[in-house]
């Protein structure tokens, strides 16, 4: 289970960051950051911490309120266009360095979940292997980024039903791959992933 050994290890401010939807064929890729006061979490929560993929929905939902509750947190973003403009990982970074740069007070130090810090953060820090399941900072942060942009999915589902993002988030699952046939194309597909690509016509 995560901890704050991580966080212990530096001073000052330390935030956490994760993202959520790198892999989906639509949509935004979305990323978090918090902070922790230790002196203030309560026991429940650090000890309900986990990476957000081994956590239910149910119990994400049930989390996402007492994280933004007991942390100082911000989410940052990058659209369709951008992942499309700069590639998905540059675009992943990016809406990294929004998160950041959305808390106040500034962090000193950052832990990033993944193998490689983004370029431009703003603040030290560096980079995590599986930090959603080491750092409770990182946990918190794939919960918030998971949950914020699941909603996201299921709002868009909304305004364009058959493709079950409400369920799959964008995912190239079967139900989406047979709206995709029957459908085409909507503004929030990466069109520079292969499998859109391929559908476009373009190899």
């Amino acid at each position: 289970m995560p901890d704050f050994e991580l966080e212990n290890e530096q001073s000052g401010l330390v935030c956490g960051v994760d993202e959520a939807g790198r892999g989906p064929w639509a949509g935004p890729v979305t990323a978090a950051a918090v902070i922790f006061d230790q002196a203030t979490l309560s026991p429940e929560l650090a000890q309900n911490l986990n990476d957000s993929k081994k956590l239910s929905a149910k119990k994400r939902e049930a989390l996402i309120d007492q994280i933004k509750a007991e942390s100082v947190w911000a989410v940052g973003e990058a659209s369709v266009e951008e992942i499309d403009d700069v590639n998905i990982l540059q675009a992943t970074y990016l809406a990294m360095t929004r998160a950041v740069q959305g808390l106040v007070p500034k962090p000193d130090y950052a832990l990033i979940d993944g193998n490689k810090m983004p370029p431009k953060l703003g603040v030290p820090g560096h980079p995590v292997v599986k930090g959603d399941s080491l750092s409770c900072s990182i946990a918190a942060a794939s919960i918030i980024a998971k949950v914020t942009r699941d909603q996201q999915m299921a709002n868009l589902a909304e305004e364009y039903p058959g493709y079950g993002w409400e369920k799959n988030a964008g995912y190239g699952v079967k139900l989406h791959q047979e709206g995709l046939a029957t459908l085409g194309l909507t503004p929030h597909h990466r069109k520079s992933f292969k499998p859109i690509k391929k559908l476009m016509g373009v190899e």
